[in-house]
């Protein structure tokens, strides 16, 4: 019965990051990249820019009174955050099944994380196979004014294209909720 168990546990662990990793090479998420890309710096990614243009401005929707979060699904059936962690605007994916908050390597540099100097500390389960990761602790994450201090998170080094807004964030707040294509953190 464990070993079920634990194969299931895997299972979706290896889905969650397999999706983010598909969503990234998907055509449309390509086309915001482009798009995104002109008069850009080119040592940025998406994750960690603002939008342009209105790319991908509809996954996330306006802030309402009492410290309520509501973020549109995007074409691609996902929902994302513009975070800013530790300072720094990151384009993330809400995965309530990932245990932490899952940083790209390239947006973890781009907080100023030195990756090479964090210990490896386990490995992530990814559709690619196993990756080593490494944990940190971030000062802040704030989404549209939430903001939860002290959070847990891995720098995974794997191509997932997209950071993770996992557990170590969402189990934090009072409520998230999804009805339809808006999901609310609040």
């Amino acid at each position: 019965m464990f070993g079920r168990f634990a194969t299931l546990a895997a299972g979706i662990a290896v889905v969650s990051i397999g999706m983010a990793s598909v969503a990234s090479r998907s055509p449309a998420v390509a086309d915001a990249q482009r798009s995104a890309d002109v008069g850009g710096d080119d040592n940025e990614n998406w994750t960690t820019r603002q939008s342009k243009g209105g790319t991908w401005s509809s996954t996330s929707g306006p802030r309402s009174p009492g410290g309520t979060v509501r973020l549109d699904r995007s074409g691609d059936s996902h929902f994302y955050a513009d975070t800013e962690v530790d300072g720094t605007n990151i384009r993330m994916l809400v995965d309530s099944g990932a245990s932490i908050v899952a940083l790209t390597r390239r947006d973890a540099e781009a907080i100023g994380i030195d990756v090479d100097r964090l210990p490896v500390s386990g490995t992530a389960r990814t559709a690619g196979g196993d990756v080593p990761m490494r944990t940190v602790m971030l000062d802040s994450v704030e989404v549209e004014g939430i903001e939860v201090r002290g959070v847990q998170a891995a720098v995974v080094d794997a191509e997932m294209g997209v950071s993770l807004l996992g557990q170590s964030f969402l189990s934090k707040l009072d409520a998230v909720n999804v009805e339809g294509d808006t999901m609310t953190l609040r």
